[in-house]
């Protein structure tokens, strides 16, 4: 694996410096009174590559990653600066630009009758460096770029693709970052890495700043959809002490609390490696419970806190790497890979560039151009490679030196150069040159008179300003041979598009870092994320992935409860209250369930509430119907028996007609009961009451005439005692009997015309349930209804009671005094049973009532005539109730 592949690029558009921007470098001398010219003051003395064009590009790299300074005497002239430590990946991306640069020139569509050139420059990994390589590019060769008296005209370089330098970008930005993007590599340097901070999204700081890597914003927001998908909510963050550290910090902070998750701790790792803190660091991390460590930083950064991660013996813990770090091999050792596998990364896109190879292995030293000015870089490439002296100096060969003939065929020595498996950032120079070469085609394509100017002017190459060349840019947009679309959005950023990798961990101790999916930033929204997760190696026994979350989820059926003080993903979970429901996970609170539903018992949904009304399934409801159906059959028996013995004088003693009146009667109130049971319907609340209401004003009626009828008899038996018979005659008794019915008629219709009686569902009785009931509608009306049957029954019980002793053998007013007593007693106490009994059971109350007066008054009043009938036939004689019981004295 590649130590340095994450390297990021950059796309730039240098402004088109008048003459006091060059001011620098550039020094107007007056040779004569006649002529003056505009000409260099001096040389940096730079590693580089050039190649002549009618358009020259520039670029930045890393190609080496140690820079020597001279000693300062300040006495005299110091020495040039030189570097060291040659670095072959920065070379292959400055390579990848050449590259980019000689198929463009072989494109027949793009840049026609336009060729490119380039120059080419090494940062050296020093801030002053880059520096002098940007004024260098800005103000170019005064062979080969002349300029006019004024020191005015086009810009040597029009565009520079730079390496991946946050902070080198932010530093300085009134003076290089005005003049070009620079970047650096995150693996030897110690403060220094890529340049995808957000902060260089600022136009207004860096109009002319572009770049075809994703900034860390999107990098983040990456990282947070990945946490999302694995249910991570509580994670811990470790970041450098850097530019780049602290603006990716910020923004994971802010993304990952909208997202509902929570930074469990926070640290920045030290620079200067300082023992003790990063022994805090390390003891934060193993006593946290958050098992997901999201780490912003490079290798040097990186490198001591694993180390102390592998002392204190810290496992079990799921790493996430930026960019910056998640495919460096300096963590791929046997020491370090059980605490490091399964790390899962982010990346930026790799890419295929056809042909890159070929050409990578078929430089020569001898092929480049003669320049005195910094056209050194393959030659120094030369003898890193086969270490040799292509100009050895004196004593070289004498010392046991190789010479090099520049003949060496690389294909013959074994180095990562020619490795173009895994280009990432080569990607993203190719792309940043073609990004360039397009917005030139467009400026150049422009007809005069439509431009996109004032005036609708055109641009001009010979006289461009840089916010010109900026505004072509901005409108890039093209697909890749590789099928990726490259443009830029307000903010200067390419389409965000990112592999994820992973740390897997093999058997025989190797490790294979693979690609597990991808985020693309252009996908349709909620399909960013592909994400395979059967192929992500875990580091743990269980092989799945971990559980880092401060509380538990709740369930549903349940409610998010914040503890004070605590970051809102520490929460407890509180069961809803009866009545109240949540039925997604982490509800932030409990909804209330409509009227007539209830909570189930794990309080996730709202099930309709359970109805109670005196139903015919239940047990009370059927044996109070069977004892309303036995009323009613036994008063057919009686009324039967009667029928049949219509004649005998038991019968006809009792005024046989009232008495059928009567069992029939009786016989309404015993099945009036059944409209008390089943549902309530609105034709049954109406029924019920007024059936009830007349049935017994009927049969008290009836009663109430018989005992009148008793009385006239026994009046009739005295001398002159006919006159009352004859004006209570059978004529009488029935109209008597209809007219005291004629009223409560008429109550029951007042009543149901005013205020009807309804069904009603109550839910006072029962939170869980509703009960079904009938409300009387007017309790005047209820009350004249029961109030007129206890007056007719009370003057039978009193009338009933005058007659008792009545000197007949036998006697009916002692029966109907007994049948009113219990009907009274029954009803009196029925008051305040029903008023105290809730739902069903009033009506139960009310079922029973009606029973037990009707069975009262059946019994009291025909039982004895049944037993004399059936039983004691001798004593149905007349002679027999005739007769006078006689007085013992």
């Amino acid at each position: 694996m590649r130590v340095r592949q994450y390297m990021n690029l950059y796309l730039s558009i240098v402004m088109i410096l008048n003459s006091s921007s060059l001011s620098l470098l550039l020094n107007y001398s007056s040779a004569s009174s006649t002529s003056s010219s505009c000409r260099l003051r001096e040389h940096f003395s730079l590693n580089g590559m050039y190649q002549k064009g009618d358009v020259i590009l520039g670029g930045l790299f890393e190609v080496h990653y140690f820079t020597v300074f001279p000693e300062l005497s300040f006495t005299s002239e110091p020495q040039q600066l030189y570097c060291e430590g040659f670095d072959s990946f920065g070379f292959q991306q400055a390579q990848t630009m050449a590259f980019a640069v000689d198929e463009i020139n072989r494109n027949p569509d793009l840049l026609p009758n336009i060729k490119l050139g380039y120059q080419l420059y090494d940062n050296c990994l020093k801030l002053g460096v880059s520096f002098r390589a940007a004024m260098s590019l800005a103000s170019g060769t005064q062979e080969e770029f002349p300029l006019d008296e004024s020191c005015s005209g086009s810009p040597p370089v029009l565009g520079i693709v730079g390496d991946p330098g946050s902070t080198h970008s932010i530093k300085d930005d009134n003076t290089i970052g005005n003049v070009l993007l620079l970047f650096q590599n995150p693996t030897l340097s110690e403060k220094h890495h890529y340049a995808t901070c957000s902060c260089l999204s600022d136009r207004g700081k860096y109009p002319s700043f572009f770049r075809t890597i994703p900034s860390d914003s999107f990098q983040v927001r990456a990282m947070i959809q990945i946490l999302r998908r694995l249910g991570w909510t509580w994670v811990g963050l470790v970041f450098s002490d850097d530019d780049y550290g602290f603006h990716a910090a910020r923004s994971f902070h802010s993304s990952l609390a909208e997202s509902g998750g929570c930074v469990a701790y926070s640290q920045v790792l030290p620079k200067d490696n300082r023992p003790t803190e990063l022994q805090r660091i390390v003891g934060e991390i193993k006593s946290s419970s958050a098992r997901v460590v999201v780490v912003f930083s490079n290798e040097a950064y990186l490198l001591p806190l694993v180390d102390e991660v592998v002392v204190q013996n810290v496992k079990g813990l799921q790493w996430i790497a930026s960019e910056a770090w998640s495919s460096s091999s300096v963590f791929h050792t046997p020491r370090l890979m059980p605490y490091l596998g399964g790390t899962l990364g982010i990346t930026i896109r790799r890419g295929e560039i056809p042909g890159l190879r070929d050409f990578l292995l078929s430089i020569r030293p001898d092929d480049q151009p003669d320049n005195n000015h910094g056209n050194n870089m393959v030659k120094q490439f030369w003898e890193a490679v086969f270490g040799c002296r292509l100009e050895p100096p004196a004593g070289w060969v004498e010392a046991g030196g190789d010479v090099c003939t520049g003949q060496e065929d690389l294909r013959d020595v074994e180095t990562s150069y020619g490795d173009v498996s895994e280009l990432r950032p080569e990607y993203n120079v190719y792309k940043a040159v073609y990004a360039l070469a397009h917005a030139l085609h467009d400026l150049l394509q422009c007809v005069p008179g439509r431009g996109p100017f004032s005036g609708n002017r055109c641009a001009s190459l010979q006289r461009l300003e840089h916010w010109q060349l900026v505004h072509y840019l901005e409108r890039v947009n093209f697909t890749t041979g590789f099928g990726d679309r490259v443009s830029f959005d307000d903010n200067g950023d390419a389409l965000a598009i990112y592999d994820i990798m992973n740390w897997a961990w093999l058997q025989d101790g190797s490790v294979q870092v693979e690609n597990v999916g991808v985020i693309d930033e252009s996908a349709p929204a909620g399909q960013e994320l592909t994400l395979d997760e059967d192929r992500i190696f875990w580091n743990f026994e269980s092989k799945k992935p971990p559980r880092s979350v401060c509380s538990e989820s709740c369930p549903p059926g349940t409610r998010v409860a914040r503890k004070k003080g605590e970051p809102v993903c520490c929460f407890d979970c509180i069961s809803c209250a009866e009545g109240e429901v949540s039925n997604t996970t982490d509800s932030a609170e409990c909804s209330r369930c409509p009227e007539d539903f209830w909570s189930s018992p794990e309080r996730d949904l709202c099930i309709p509430k359970g109805v109670e009304f005196l139903s015919y399934q239940e047990s009370l409801g059927i044996s109070l119907m069977t004892a309303s159906l036995l009323g009613a059959l036994i008063c057919a028996v009686v009324l039967g028996i009667f029928t049949r013995y219509r004649n005998t004088p038991v019968v006809k003693a009792n005024n046989s007609e009232l008495s059928f009146l009567l069992l029939l009667s009786l016989k309404l109130c015993f099945l009036c009961s059944l409209l008390f049971i089943g549902r309530p319907r609105l034709w049954t609340c109406q029924l019920r009451h007024a059936a009830f209401g007349i049935s017994f004003v009927l049969c008290v009626s009836c009663i109430l005439v018989k005992t009148m009828v008793v009385l006239a008899v026994f009046r009739t038996s005295k001398p002159g005692g006919n006159a009352s018979l004859k004006w209570f005659g059978a004529g009488q008794q029935r109209g008597t009997v209809l007219v005291l019915t004629s009223f409560q008629a008429a109550i029951c219709t007042a009543w149901l015309v005013s205020a009807s009686p309804t069904p009603h569902k109550n839910m006072r009785y029962h939170i869980d349930k509703i009960v079904y009931e009938c409300v009387v509608g007017s309790v005047a009306g209820f009350g004249a209804l029961l109030g007129y049957i206890g007056i007719l029954a009370f003057l039978s019980f009193l009338l009933a009671f005058l007659a008792r002793n009545l000197p007949d053998n036998f006697n009916e007013a002692k029966f109907i005094t007994f049948s009113m007593l219990i009907f009274c007693a029954v009803w009196i106490s029925f008051v305040p049973a029903y008023i105290s009994s809730p739902g069903k059971y009033a009506d139960a109350v009310e079922i029973f009532a009606i029973l037990a007066s009707s069975f009262g008054l059946l019994v009291a009043l025909f039982g004895p005539k049944c037993y004399i009938i059936l039983l004691r036939p001798e004593r149905n004689t007349k002679k027999a109730l005739m007769g006078r019981p006689t007085t013992k004295r």
